[in-house]
Formats: C-alpha cells, structure tokens, sequence
C-alpha cells in the first residue's frame, strides 16, 4: 500500500537531466560529447593527457550556465521539502539541477562538475571556473587539482551511507537510469531484497527494467511529477 510508505530511495541519472539539455552519458554510438569514455574519464586519461581531461570537464563545467532544471527535478525538490519520512536522492549525474530545482536530501555518488578535488592533499572545493590552466589548491597550495568526478575504476563516494538507507527503504524508484553502470545497477537488487517495493521511471526499458515491480515508460518531466503527486496525495488521505 501507497499510504504504508514511510522511507524512500531515489536514484536517478542521465535521463532525468537531458530534458535540460545536458548529454546523457554514453549516445547511442558510445560516445559521451565526442569522446570515448577512456579518454576522458579514467585516472589513466588524466596522468596520459591532462590538457585534453581538463578542457573537457571545463566546457561541461561552462553549460550547465545555459541549462536550467526540468519539471521532473523540480517534483523530486518538492517531494524532499514535503515528505516526512527519510527520503534519499541518490544522483548519478555530477550536474547542479537538482539542488538548483530546491532539493536538499541529495548525494552525488560520482562526484560534481561545480567541485574541485585536490589529488595532493584530498581536499574538495567548490569551483565554478576553469580548471586546466593549474590554478593552487585552496587548501595545501598544490597545483594538483583534477575535477571531483569519479572516474571509471574508482569508488563510488558515500556507498555506505547509500547501502543503509536501501536496508530501510519501503520504496525504491529508479529515474532515468541505464541499469547498465555498478554499482547503482544493483541498487534494485538491494531494495527488493529488503523487502522494499520497487519502481522505474524511464525513456524505454532499461537493462534491469525486469527486476522493477513496477515500470512506467515516458518523459520523465511527465511521469516524475505524476508519480510525486500520487505519493504525496496517498500520505496525506
């Protein structure tokens, strides 16, 4: 029952943000904004060729100037201001749209675009600019900053934290998502094995849409708000 949900876990990625304009990670020739993922998002690719890491990151940096957040992040904003119950959002995606839509339970589990990461002392800070031009830590004075994104090969942050609130979910939904990418792709696993109910919001199936109990296929500026009003009206009759 709808009305017997009190904790939710939200995960969402790429999809929720390309109604804004933002390029979902990998297009459908496998490629992220031109680039092979190797090249631009592995530990390997910044040591190789930091010149051409660091250009990347700025420009994606530079366009979430010329985005702003879709009705479907807007909703998940006013579920975290309305629910009462815990409420986590889980994002895969390193763009400023949600807490830009209000959202305040948030955690980014690959890193953010608007942060700095300083590989010498382990400091992050929040940056806005430019990165590749080597400008010093803010911390320990190092010009050894690379962006705050994790790359492939490295650990997802906060999985703990995100491992404990799956364990008291009643809910799990999935907006947006591939299924394709470990370890968010086994979030569902986790949930249902808690004994959560399970929901994906989504474009088209995704990898894992067989293991949701429940489905639902379309534009997530349509169904997102939709799924938020059914959830808050349920709690409040």
């Amino acid at each position: 029952m709808t009305s017997d949900i009190r904790n939710i876990v939200v995960l969402t990625g790429a999809g929720i943000s390309a109604e804004s304009g933002l390029a979902t990670f990998r297009g459908p020739d496998g490629l992220w904004e031109g680039h092979r993922v190797e090249d631009v998002c592995t530990p390997e690719a910044l040591a190789r060729d930091p010149v051409l890491v660091h250009r990347f990151y700025d420009a994606r940096r530079a366009a979430l100037e010329s985005v702003t957040p879709n009705a479907a992040h807007e909703a998940l904003a006013h579920l975290d201001a309305a629910w009462p119950g815990e409420l986590l959002i889980v994002t895969q995606n390193v763009d400023d749209l949600h807490e830009r839509a209000g959202a305040r339970r948030l955690l980014h589990m690959h890193g953010e675009l608007l942060s700095a990461l300083c590989a010498a002392c382990g400091m992050a800070t929040r940056w806005a600019g430019a990165m590749g031009h080597g400008p010093e830590c803010p911390g320990c004075g190092a010009r050894a900053l690379r962006p705050d994104i994790v790359f492939f090969g490295e650990m997802p942050y906060q999985m703990d934290r995100i491992d404990e609130a799956l364990t008291r979910a009643d809910l799990f939904v999935s907006i947006g998502t591939s299924g394709a990418v470990y370890p968010a792709a086994g979030f569902v696993q986790t949930a249902r094995h808690y004994g959560a109910g399970t929901l994906e919001l989504n474009l088209e199936p995704s990898a894992g849409s067989f293991q949701f109990s429940e489905s639902r296929m379309g534009k997530a500026s349509r169904l997102v708000p939709q799924w938020v009003s059914e959830i808050l009206g349920a709690r409040n009759h």
